[in-house]
């Protein structure tokens, strides 16, 4: 016998299907951007260890050109480095119509308050100043998925 379809039936489903998607995280992909291959290579670890498909870049260039095509689900960037900083490259991604929709998080060794009202105002999503703690970079980018 088969249980009648009812509006509450599909409204419970559509619940439990959002919950497991949440519980999921919608953010798979991320890139790292970093001068500095240790931070990279330290980021890259700890995030595939938790499960992350991530990709690296070493200065601000790259990064807008990599965010525009491979469109990551979250972005982690330093801010100081030679040629195009992070607030620069934060600020040209979070205002190109395609690649506005992904978040970026600092991560970087500026620690003064005016650093991160700044990085907010280029349209950073959150702030960590390194280093990194394992434990608040997972729940930042939990947060957002």
């Amino acid at each position: 016998m088969t249980t009648p379809i009812t509006a509450r039936a599909i409204v419970a489903e559509a619940r439990d299907a959002e919950r497991k998607g949440a519980n999921m995280g919608s953010i798979r992909k991320i890139l790292i951007v970093d001068d500095s291959a240790t931070e990279r290579h330290m980021l890259s670890d700890l995030l595939t260890k938790a499960g992350y498909d991530v990709l690296a870049s070493d200065n601000g260039e790259d990064a807008i050109v990599k965010a525009r095509q491979v469109k990551p689900d979250l972005i982690l960037m330093d801010v100081v480095m030679p040629g195009l900083n992070g607030f620069q490259a934060t600020r040209a991604i979070s205002r190109d119509p395609v690649t506005k929709s992904i978040p970026v998080i600092m991560c970087t060794s500026k620690s003064q308050e005016t650093d991160k009202i700044w990085g907010l105002r280029q349209g950073a999503r959150d702030y960590v100043v390194k280093p990194i703690d394992r434990d608040e970079l997972l729940a930042k980018i939990s947060s957002l998925g």
